[in-house]
């Protein structure tokens, strides 16, 4: 497909998997040759309008999402619009994609207080050059909720809505197919789901939509019901899934193998220089807009200038570099030369403590067992030194204070009253 995606400028080609209609560019129709859909809407002076939906049933950004919000940003930077689309309505039924159960329905005021955390973290209210999104520019973003149109569908839209599909399409769905082959039950409204999110394209008449490549079937379904209510149909256009930092699997919170995007400069840096060499490239690739020509053939220089670059995207060069220069005094045991590490208050802490109850206690652990496993591991220092019993206890707050506890090399707190 590399060869076919040649036509397109290099922000657009980079790092998609996925391109459809791909018909060549020997084709001379901009519904069909997405060059020349770019070229036409140079020559009318008609930015495109590129389609992304998210629906907030969580409330954190991590990096594997920030690649396809990158894309969207790349549009926006080409003079084009991007369209912001809160499923505040399809949250309620939830995306059954990478599901093999119904997943259960949120309530509106969830669904609600997550989209606000998604758009403060995409960079609602900050400069742009700190943001994933362009807030400021006019015209580069419009941000919709599909409650606008799909609250008040009533009963003849809805079922003129299933009429546009069949069971059979729905079940070459790979999770419903799945589902229905294990005899594990699929709920009727999940249905609706890929039927209302597809209807979204008509709503604001995209001309391209953005998704990652486990979306294809959901973006195909917005082509078909553009088609169906005498739209042209959008380019489909999908990104990858980002390696985790474990270097296997997907990047996931409930794996434990994310960066987020409001995490410090320090643990952010630290976390991404410790990426397996075999992902370095791909994280250049997605992640930033680097030269890939010029990268280092040191493996060692290639995972600190990645580390570098995609922490700067989120906090700015210079606390980037001081993250940097932080980390590597940090992992020598020079705690007294690092500035930026984030402070952890000790407030709560009731002394005296055990050191596998403090670290619980603090948050750094999700469980007091876990917490257990960490230092008999060997995996927590305290100012650089080892703690290796987790019942060690320390009587009051002086002996913590102004020190810095670090789990692993990816996370360091310094302990504050």
């Amino acid at each position: 497909m590399s060869n076919l995606l040649s036509s397109l400028p290099d922000w657009l080609s980079r790092g998609i998997e996925d391109l459809f209609p791909l018909a060549g560019t020997s084709s001379l129709d901009p519904n069909q040759n997405l060059a020349l859909k770019l070229s036409e809407a140079s020559s009318l002076n008609r930015p495109l309008r590129v389609k992304l939906g998210i629906d907030p049933t969580g409330s954190d950004i991590h990096l594997g999402h920030s690649i396809i919000f990158r894309k969207l940003r790349a549009f926006q930077d080409a003079g084009h619009t991007a369209v912001l689309i809160i499923g505040d309505f399809t949250a309620r039924i939830g995306d059954p994609t990478g599901k093999n159960k119904t997943r259960v329905q949120l309530s509106p005021e969830v669904v609600e207080a997550n989209a606000k955390t998604y758009l403060e973290q995409l960079g609602y209210g900050k400069s742009k050059d700190l943001s994933l999104l362009d807030f400021e520019t006019k015209g580069r973003l419009e941000i919709r909720k599909n409650s606008e149109w799909l609250e008040d569908f009533d009963m003849a839209k809805i079922i003129n809505l299933l009429s546009k599909s069949t069971v059979g399409q729905m079940l070459a769905k790979e999770e419903f197919a799945n589902r229905y082959s294990s005899g594990t039950s699929i709920a009727l409204h999940e249905f609706l789901y890929p039927l209302f999110q597809g209807y979204d394209s008509v709503a604001v008449e995209a001309d391209i939509e953005l998704g990652g490549v486990d979306q294809k079937f959901n973006v195909a379904m917005g082509r078909d019901m553009q088609r169906h209510f005498d739209q042209s149909p959008q380019f489909g256009l999908l990104l990858p899934i980002l390696v985790g930092l474990d270097g296997i699997q997907k990047m996931s919170k409930s794996i434990g193998n994310t960066v987020g995007l409001f995490e410090d400069a320090l643990s952010m840096y630290s976390k991404l220089e410790k990426v397996p060499d075999n992902q370095i490239l791909n994280y250049l690739t997605l992640l930033t807009d680097c030269d890939l020509s010029t990268l280092s053939d040191d493996p060692r220089e290639l995972q600190k200038f990645m580390a570098l670059n995609v922490t700067a995207k989120f906090h700015g060069l210079s606390l980037a570099k001081i993250a940097q220069e932080d980390s590597s005094n940090l992992v020598a045991g020079v705690q007294n030369k690092a500035e930026a590490v984030p402070e952890l208050s000790l407030a709560k802490i009731k002394f005296p403590v055990k050191a596998f109850y403090l670290l619980s206690s603090l948050g750094l652990c999700p469980s007091s067992s876990e917490a257990r496993r960490k230092i008999q591991g060997g995996g927590v220092r305290l100012n650089g030194e080892k703690i290796i019993d987790p019942n060690f206890q320390f009587s009051e707050n002086k002996e913590l204070i102004g020190k810095v506890l670090q789990l692993g090399k990816k996370i360091f707190r310094k302990l504050s009253k």
